[in-house]
């Protein structure tokens, strides 16, 4: 018996560091901790499995210690189910999504947001300022085509009737999907155009509220302000904050080039760009949903109090659920 204890000892002397390796990354991969595992430390788990595995054989061709054997077999199984068990289904990835990764990285973006919603917010006093100053203003950030009549010029009676009678709001409709479908382009190409040092992102967003600032200037001269925010917020408070997301998650990308830190200038890029995709896919969710808001609220409710309660309820939720502390999946 003497010679066989040495030569598991010895056996195990050569090979445990190796053996304690995979069992640390298995310890810290079945605590649902794989996140934390580098790119290296999941490179290494298919090889320290193999050599595992080539220990387990190697232990039981010489009839080595059984409780060497056993803990090498208990090793190779928990082995197995990392290496080859079956992955997650894409509705738990889909949860996961909703649940953990799409917060997680909003909350991640928060400073970039308030620069997003500044930009936004300055295009909209920008452009009521000066449309106020001076009419003229109005038709370079809406054409005449598009305006169809709602311009600086229009009277009190009209604009009041594109705001509360369906029927009549042909031209206010055709401009607030011609809005809709400008807000989902910036989104595309603020979040697109970061790569370019933030400097187009951040045009985009200023451009984006000149448009909505030159329809406030139209309709407050005719005590219609507060309608027409309930108006375009009953939708808008969702779709601006897609924007606006799309906005920060470019901007997060185009610093990250700029001034990448103590890292790699492409691992700071690749860290945005993952954490970028993530808030881009949940700002086209948001987008599909203010979209909904707009085909059916903005025909169907009429009252500018509901208006505004719905809105105050779609912004209510967003902070909520981008905002609160999620648990860790």
């Amino acid at each position: 018996m003497e010679p066989v204890v040495l030569k598991s000892h010895r056996f195990r002397a050569e090979r445990e560091r190796d053996w304690r390796k995979l069992e640390d990354l298995l310890d810290r991969f079945e605590a649902k901790r794989a996140r934390d595992l580098t790119d290296d430390e999941v490179v290494s788990l298919p090889v320290l499995y193999r050599f595992a595995l080539s220990s387990l054989s190697t232990a039981r061709a010489v009839s080595l210690d059984q409780n060497l054997i056993a803990y090498l077999e208990s090793l190779c199984t928990r082995a197995y189910y990392c290496v080859y068990g079956t992955r997650s289904t894409l509705a738990e990835r889909a949860l996961r999504f909703v649940r953990h990764d799409w917060p997680l990285a909003v909350r991640t973006v928060w400073r970039e947001t308030i620069v997003a919603g500044a930009l936004g917010l300055l295009g909209v006093l920008t452009a009521y300022w000066l449309v106020r100053s001076s009419a003229a203003w109005f038709y370079d950030f809406i054409p005449a085509a598009l305006a169809e009549g709602r311009d600086p010029g229009a009277s009190t009676e009209s604009l009041r009737a594109g705001l509360f009678h369906p029927s009549s709001a042909e031209g206010l409709g055709f401009f607030s999907s011609f809005l809709f479908t400008h807000n989902a382009q910036v989104s595309l190409l603020a979040f697109a155009l970061g790569f370019a040092v933030c400097l187009p992102a951040a045009y985009l967003l200023f451009e984006n509220g000149l448009m909505l600032g030159a329809m406030f200037a139209v309709y407050v001269p005719h005590g219609l302000g507060i309608a027409f925010g309930g108006w375009i917020l009953v939708h808008g408070v969702t779709e601006l904050f897609a924007v606006t997301l799309a906005g920060a998650a470019g901007l997060r990308v185009g610093w990250a080039l700029a001034f990448p830190g103590e890292k790699s200038r492409v691992d700071a890029i690749r860290e945005a760009g993952r954490m970028g995709a993530n808030v881009m896919v949940g700002a086209v969710i948001m987008l599909l949903f203010a979209g909904l808001l707009e085909g059916f609220a903005r025909q169907l409710i009429v009252s500018t109090p509901l208006r505004y309660a719905i809105a105050a309820a779609t912004g209510a939720f967003w902070l909520a659920y981008f905002y609160r502390r999620s648990r860790t999946p």
